[in-house]
């Protein structure tokens, strides 16, 4: 079953949650029942797909392990060799489910929603190094990982921040209007997904004008596709952050007004916030730091050029499914390039001043930002891999 998928998946996850909310009225919070209606509500979702099933339960035994023993050497010697070595075998279940495409035996390895909970497990291995987490127990780390609202497509919390909301339950008063904002996302969810969605989808992606080989029918599939990517994810993301709020956890927000973007810096604030974040602060910043503290390069802007490229191209690969490629990678190139070209641009604009802050300059702003966004996107659908389409 594909979670957020059916009407069915909705009425099962209400029914299994009833007594966390009756609990969640009274100021408590039910972590071992909620732990078992996860492990239901998981048993449903793999229910067809057993191999994947297993493959989940051999990857959150493997990360806790190396979770636990990097745990231990750590606190006998803080090698930098072993944090590559745990980073490494952390990401490695990722790295070989993005390459079974091309090598079928690797299947064995992949299971619905790896990326997403890969990030979680390796981001505690970060936080490990940095003295951040001390301990980890088996119950709270697949309580984490396995977060059943956000478990194929995320938001990606952080470990800390959610350990913060289960020792702390919100109490009866707060829990009112969590449960109020939860239900309210929930009913956003369905309005962004199953109505505007599908109507986009429907009436505008589907229709034979599309199909046609002409420059109207590319720009007008760039910009229905990018809206339509939007209420799609957004919904998405509203209905794992209703349901985490109805089980009293405040996961992290994913969308905020992304079309309204002053540039490029700016909309990879707003659009899919958790995880640009997690590649900001453990690819972008880390790769500045080293670079920085171990003076490979002196200049600070080449650094972080050169760090900006490796976040959007790993990014890139990242987005990569089965045998299509190419276009994720020049997806992620072309946001590489934005955001250099931008941040040169910036800096000349602090010096000489020929783009002022006003009104107007801030809604052409958002109109240049707006396009330059819409075109990302349409390399990332895949649409323009028959590159005769500009020229139709």
């Amino acid at each position: 079953m594909t979670p957020y998928g059916s009407f069915y998946f909705f009425a099962i996850v209400a029914i299994l949650l009833l007594p966390t909310i009756v609990a969640g009225l009274k100021g408590k919070m039910l972590r071992k029942y909620n732990a078992v209606a996860t492990l239901i509500i998981l048993a449903i979702i793999f229910s067809d797909k057993p191999k994947q099933a297993i493959a989940l339960a051999a990857f959150v035994i493997w990360q806790y392990i190396l979770i636990r023993g990097y745990l231990t050497l750590r606190k006998r010697d803080n090698k930098t060799s072993t944090f590559y070595i745990a980073i490494t075998l952390s990401i490695l279940p990722l790295i070989l489910a993005k390459i079974a495409p091309f090598i079928p035996d690797l299947k064995l390895v992949f299971f619905l929603g790896i990326s997403f909970v890969t990030f979680r497990a390796t981001q505690m291995v970060f936080e490990i190094r940095d003295g951040l987490i001390k301990e980890v127990s088996f119950f709270k780390f697949w309580e984490f990982v396995l977060f059943f609202p956000a478990i194929s497509s995320g938001p990606i919390d952080r470990y800390r921040r959610f350990q913060k909301d289960i020792e702390k339950p919100p109490s009866a008063d707060e829990y009112k209007m969590m449960l109020h904002t939860g239900l309210n996302r929930i009913f956003q969810g369905f309005l962004y997904k199953f109505i505007i969605a599908y109507l986009i989808s429907k009436y505008l992606l589907d229709i034979p004008f599309i199909k046609q080989d002409t420059f109207a029918s590319v720009l007008t599939y760039m910009y229905a596709y990018s809206f339509y990517l939007f209420f799609d994810f957004a919904g998405y993301s509203a209905f794992v952050i209703g349901v985490s709020y109805l089980m009293g956890i405040k996961t992290p927000e994913n969308f905020n007004k992304p079309f309204l973007s002053r540039n490029i810096k700016d909309f990879w604030n707003r659009w899919h916030m958790s995880l640009s974040f997690w590649f900001r602060d453990f690819i972008y910043m880390r790769f500045v730091f080293f670079a920085t503290k171990k003076k490979i390069i002196k200049n600070r802007y080449t650094i972080s050029y050169i760090g900006a490229f490796l976040n959007f191209f790993i990014m890139g690969i990242w987005h990569i499914t089965g045998q299509h490629i190419y276009q994720y990678i020049v997806y992620g190139l072309y946001h590489a390039a934005l955001f250099i070209l931008f941040d040169i641009f910036e800096r000349q604009n602090k010096k000489h001043k020929f783009w002022p802050n006003n009104k107007l300059t801030h809604v052409l702003a958002i109109v240049i930002t707006f396009h330059f966004v819409c075109f990302g996107f349409l390399i990332f659908s895949g649409h323009l891999n028959n590159l005769n389409r500009f020229f139709g």
